[in-house]
């Protein structure tokens, strides 16, 4: 069985799921590459899915230093489709990779 290929357009992305976005410094296409590459978040409420990526970052947020950044992409299935629910990123190192 093929995996599942998710392309996010701009238009997927709901004001709230902009306001996470830009709050926690996370792209669009990070969005996409977490979801096409990454693996189930461990943390995902019942009833809701997640994926979980970590970047090589190497980089300021905030003022501080970061190696690596940690993004997490929680979204559902429904009969009309995926809806994206939200997204979180943690800056830092040594993140476990599944």
């Amino acid at each position: 069985m093929k995996p599942e290929t998710f392309d996010v357009t701009d238009a997927d992305l709901h004001p709230h799921l902009l306001a996470r976005m830009s709050q926690r410094g996370v792209t669009r296409e990070e969005i996409e590459q977490t979801l096409n590459q990454g693996w189930d978040a461990a943390d995902a409420k019942m009833g809701t899915l997640g994926k979980t990526f970590v970047f090589a970052y190497e980089a300021e947020w905030e003022g501080e230093f970061y190696w690596e950044k940690e993004v997490t992409v929680y979204y559902k299935r429904t009969e009309a489709g995926i809806i994206w629910l939200t997204v979180k990123a943690r800056y830092g190192q040594g993140f476990a990779r599944r």
